[in-house]
């Protein structure tokens, strides 16, 4: 098992895709929220599920109901993964 760690800008995203999905109709926020953790415990239990899409070993997550990815670096020699964005497709494409 893995430990999953987000950085301080996949925190401050994640807050942010919360507090907007949270204002909609249909408990949002948390259907978001519920996602988010059901693929952060896929990539803790295994973190080579999802393939490497960028460069330097990155790994990405698709979630399936809201347009957003898991982006994440596997340290196997500590057994961490490190969460470095969770990603709102429409913006800008990530540069690492």
């Amino acid at each position: 098992m893995f430990n999953v760690e987000l950085v301080s800008i996949a925190e401050d995203e994640l807050s942010e895709a919360f507090n907007w999905y949270e204002n909609q109709p249909n408990d949002l926020g948390n259907r978001l929220f519920r996602e988010i953790n059901h693929l952060l415990k896929i990539i803790e239990g295994n973190p080579f599920y999802y393939p490497v899409k960028y460069p330097g070993e990155i790994r990405s997550a698709s979630l399936s109901k809201f347009p957003y990815l898991i982006i994440y670096w596997v340290d196997e020699a500590n057994n961490n993964v490190i969460v470095l964005s969770i990603f709102h497709t429409s913006r800008k494409p990530i540069q690492f």
